[in-house]
């Protein structure tokens, strides 16, 4: 993962970025940046700095800030709690062009060895909720075959995205088979992170931010996959002590415990 990445990559990453997208802080918009990228030597020194990204294990901190938007959630009866608001960040678009072709290339490397748990179905590439669909109408038709009814429990993991611990998520890339270089760039790229937050038209100063991944990221989506590995695993574990058939399927921060 640590090999130098390719003007195809780049290209490939930024192809189906949509240009009406909000731009982050640097109001940067996706459409500009396609404009700079065909320029052969803004590309390259583009290719420059996420290389040396790795080569210093350093996420530059004008990449770490972003502007948090609160938005409510739609049909709630009662807006007097943080959970019926959804916060969309926004970072600086040259940071998550280069974190979108990063990770493609975590997602490759955690498939291939096999680290990722079988049962999950979200964050990952080429796989979706119709995936998660298709699998549970499985299980449901092999148990009629053997004449047994199917009972699941859904699960939410209730505000995954804002709370995650960034020294538990450090310690589970160790253990998913990164090279030290790797592993040292994720350190540095989850600490020290700030950010604003944006009410309507209210701005607030900005904040350092120890906990969380950020939704607007392209690498979040791995992350999170990779940060409930264990616990599936775990689960797993202790689910087959009850002797019994049961089955887990887990989306993003969703899951069923099916029986």
């Amino acid at each position: 993962m640590v090999n130098s990445v390719s003007k195809e990559e780049f290209k490939q990453a930024i192809s189906n970025c949509n240009d009406s997208s909000v731009p982050g802080p640097d109001k940067l918009t996706w459409h500009h940046l396609k404009s700079i990228i065909n320029q052969d030597d803004c590309l390259i020194n583009i290719i420059n700095i996420a290389n040396l990204c790795f080569e210093l294990e350093h996420w530059p901190n004008y990449f770490k800030y972003s502007s948090t938007i609160i938005i409510p959630k739609p049909n709630k009866i009662s807006y007097n709690q943080p959970k019926v608001f959804r916060p969309i960040v926004l970072l600086n678009t040259l940071g998550k062009l280069i974190e979108k072709v990063i990770a493609e290339r975590l997602q490759f490397t955690v498939t291939s060895n096999d680290f990722i748990h079988p049962s999950q179905l979200g964050g990952l590439k080429f796989k979706s909720t119709m995936d998660a669909g298709v699998a549970l109408t499985h299980i449901i038709w092999s148990g009629w075959i053997k004449g047994k009814t199917t009972s699941t429990l859904v699960f939410d993991i209730l505000q995954f995205f804002p709370f995650l611990n960034h020294q538990l998520l450090t310690l589970i890339l160790e253990k998913a088979g990164l090279k030290s270089k790797v592993s040292s760039f994720f350190t540095n790229y989850l600490v020290k992170r700030k950010t604003n937050y944006i009410w309507n038209d209210l701005y607030s100063p900005d904040f350092e931010i120890n906990v969380r991944v950020d939704q607007g990221s392209a690498l979040s989506p791995i992350l999170l996959a990779l940060y409930l590995t264990p616990f599936l695993y775990i689960l797993e574990k202790c689910l087959k002590n009850l002797k019994i058939s049961i089955s887990i399927l887990s989306f993003i921060d969703n899951g069923l415990i099916v029986v």
